[in-house]
């Protein structure tokens, strides 16, 4: 899409909102809320409680992430998968729209949302599980078993836990025990019912205890680093489409992506057009593609994507914020000397659907500016007057040596380990470090963009990133990476 408008920050009076889009199931039946209750707005005020109540029942689509059960997916089979795949989500979001339009009639008859809309949903995933089996075993000529029970989805609550999710550090070792969960209903009841965020999302950064998990260097660590200047998105490029997950599809994301660097990047984009893109990049030997969701303002103004996929289409609203800083730096490995990734490298952080997946694969972090020895995994930061909500990203920096892609675009690069080691069979690559910066109201308000049933939960924050570096100039990275130096 084109650019998104760029309003200035509302004032203090007009920054709450509630909520926007939610849709709740209890009562016997679906609700949709769409409550603005801004204090410096004529809002209806607060929901009552018993759509309150019903909010907390059943409001989330919970559907198997079939790309989970799929990490070894054959190359010839890998664009007929991934289009599958993208479709499965336009089939969630279908699914919240219809139970929109009939939240009257279900609210009589509770059954019609089995009958009407759970489904149907489940005829339309079993089609395209059978596609892709036939797809799987065309290019394997062997069978896979066990998608046929990925069909059906159910319905939870908003705030029961997914899969393998202990409500804890999103995975990453958290340093959040002992907050209180509700620091936000004292800042202006900001949480939203339904759709999200909710208070408690929402956690005092002060009351975080400071904590660092990196592993001390060891004898020939490599302790360089290079930062890359490539803008804040200043001239407004987003879409929602995923090449790296979703290549070739249209809204494969389901939710608005800032971008900087490469500026051919959509979802039609391969490696030529990406060689040949231009670049926001200081340094024009990097052409690569730099990605992560939109961060907006929950306070009731609409933006141009109102209307639009991977906006308000897909239940992501409000003012979209410029960075107020971005800062991708490359850091070497605390156990030993890096080697230069491959051009075209993919590597996806986090887990845009760790809210129903669980946090196995979450890599969120949020604090803000003078408090960042304090990290947040599942929670947004509310900071202090004067203080910058910071979200962060390190990515994976360890490479199988072989594929710059992955059936699942995750086995292809893993973490260090606990020691800085690379797991066996993976050598050291720089480490993509990413600081995005923003200038928010303090308090709850803000939001990142998600896929309509993760709620905009802090955990589904992640980052992506293609390797358009060239040759020259990922050698000087790894010179200076290794050389101990710092470069730009």
């Amino acid at each position: 899409m084109g650019r998104t408008s760029r309003k200035k920050r509302s004032t203090l009076a007009g920054r709450a909102v509630a909520a926007a889009a939610a849709l709740a199931l209890g009562g016997g039946g679906l609700v949709a809320v769409n409550v603005y209750a801004s204090a410096g707005e004529g809002g209806s005020g607060p929901p009552p409680a018993r759509t309150r109540d019903a909010a907390r029942q059943m409001s989330t689509i919970d559907c198997p992430d079939v790309g989970l059960a799929l990490p070894d997916v054959p190359d010839g089979a890998r664009p007929e998968v991934d289009r599958e795949l993208a479709a499965m989500d336009t089939q969630i979001t279908d699914a919240y729209r219809e139970f929109a339009d009939r939240r009257e009639r279900i609210a009589r008859d509770p059954a019609l949302a089995g009958n009407a809309v759970l489904g149907p949903l489940r005829s339309r995933r079993a089609a395209g599980l059978e596609r892709i089996r036939i797809a799987v075993e065309r290019a394997r000529g062997v069978r896979p078993q066990g998608l046929e029970g990925l069909a059906g989805c159910g319905l939870r609550a908003d705030d029961e836990q997914g899969p393998g999710d202990g409500g804890g550090d999103g995975g990453q070792g958290g340093q959040d025990d002992g907050q209180e969960g509700g620091q936000g209903e004292g800042q202006g009841g900001q949480g939203k019912e339904g759709n999200g965020p909710e208070a408690s999302d929402f956690v005092d950064i002060r009351s975080v205890r400071p904590g660092t998990d990196r592993p001390r260097d060891r004898r020939g660590a490599s302790r360089g680093t290079f930062t890359t200047d490539c803008g804040r998105n200043e001239n407004g490029k987003f879409n929602p489409d995923n090449v790296i997950a979703a290549p070739g599809v249209s809204n494969g994301a389901h939710h608005m992506h800032d971008y900087v660097g490469n500026q051919a990047t959509d979802a039609f984009a391969g490696d030529e057009e990406l060689a040949a893109g231009e670049t926001t990049c200081r340094n024009q030997g990097d052409r690569s593609t730099y990605y992560w969701p939109v961060l907006r303002l929950q306070n009731g103004q609409d933006e141009d994507d109102a209307d639009a996929d991977g906006g308000g289409r897909d239940q992501n609203t409000g003012e979209i914020q410029t960075p107020s800083r971005v800062t991708l730096k490359f850091t070497g490995s605390p156990a030993g000397k890096v080697t230069a990734m491959p051009r075209f490298l993919r590597i996806i952080t986090g887990d845009a659907k760790a809210f129903t997946n669980g946090d196995a694969n979450a890599n969120a972090s949020w604090s803000c500016t003078g408090f960042e020895d304090r990290q947040l995994k599942d929670k947004y930061p509310i900071c202090p007057e004067g203080s910058q909500v910071v979200r962060s990203f390190a990515f994976q920096s360890c490479w199988d040596g072989r594929n710059t892609d992955s059936a699942n675009h995750r086995t292809h690069v893993a973490f260090a380990q606990d020691d800085g080691r690379c797991p066996d069979g993976f050598r050291a690559i720089p480490q993509l470090v990413q600081r995005i910066v923003y200038d928010v109201p303090p308090g709850p308000g803000f939001a990142v963009d998600s896929f309509p049933e993760q709620l905009h939960k802090p955990v589904t924050d992640h980052g992506d990133f293609i390797n358009v570096f060239d040759d020259a100039l990922m050698k000087k990275v790894v010179s200076c990476v290794n050389g101990g130096r710092r470069c730009r």
